[in-house]
């Protein structure tokens, strides 16, 4: 059998909202109610997109973006503070999922393109990295908090970080935890644009037609020659990193910053 791509109606996501209407893909993270942080069935949605969109020769590029306020939060922490902590082959489970998601995004053999439509943090600036391209509005903000809550941005920040925006600049986002204004984040090169949030759609309309435009396979293997860094870097540390960060969970330092975190937010 060769792969065949499908309705995305017939894929019963909850979600993600996966829409195509050649020559785009659009996959929406739609858990709004939480900023669109992750859980495991939004990572398995997610790479499940991507399978499909790479299969898809209809399908030129993919756009990523949130539903409501928020592009992501990364990881759902009250469900890690249920799941996973003190529970090492649990976490391990949720971080291949993690870990699967970006590598169907990053091998989609295909443009891709974050919209990012509100606050993005952590595990969503590493979504966000993990795409070609990106377009932000022009009032919110980038940021990781992982050394504050017991978590290492291993999942694509300390890989990519310093080979999008320098070493100094890698160290400023990962390791003070402030907030990188949009504005901020276009001169540093984290962002292509930072625009009005009333221009967001405009320019990315016309960022998916000038994409849609180019030679699908030239386009494809331009794509893995400008990553090879980025895959080096991620290929280096990945698995390295699922095994820490699953030991970590069972250790008292991430087990007190997630439980004060959750409890603050009841």
């Amino acid at each position: 059998m060769k792969p065949t791509p499908v309705d995305p109606a017939e894929l019963g996501f909850e979600a993600i909202v996966y829409e195509k209407a050649p020559p785009r893909a659009t996959v929406t993270l739609n858990r709004p109610d939480v900023l669109n942080a992750f859980d495991f069935r939004m990572l398995r949605e997610l790479a499940r997109a991507f399978e499909d969109a790479s299969w898809d020769d209809e399908i030129r590029v993919v756009v990523v973006t949130g539903a409501g306020r928020a592009f992501c939060v990364g990881a759902d922490l009250k469900s890690w503070s249920e799941d996973y902590l003190g529970k090492p082959g649990e976490y391990w489970k949720w971080f291949g999922a993690f870990k699967d998601m970006h590598d169907r995004l990053r091998e989609i053999g295909k443009p891709t393109l974050a919209r990012i439509n509100g606050i993005c943090v952590g595990g969503g600036n590493e979504l966000q990295m993990g795409c070609d391209l990106a377009v932000m509005v022009d009032d919110t903000f980038i940021r990781h908090v992982g050394p504050e809550h017991g978590s290492v941005p291993a999942g694509g920040a300390t890989q990519w970080l310093p080979i999008m925006v320098g070493e100094r600049r890698a160290k400023e986002i990962v390791l003070l935890c402030e907030e990188i204004p949009a504005r901020k984040a276009e001169e540093w090169g984290l962002v292509n644009r930072a625009v009005p949030a009333a221009e967001l759609d405009g320019e990315v309309d016309r960022l998916v037609e000038s994409l849609a435009r180019k030679l699908p396979q030239t386009t494809r293997y331009a794509r893995e020659h400008l990553n090879f860094w980025r895959n080096f870097g991620w290929h280096q540390t990945i698995n390295h990193a699922r095994d820490w960060l699953a030991l970590s969970m069972a250790t008292d330092e991430p087990q007190e910053a997630v439980r004060k975190f959750v409890e603050r937010k009841k």
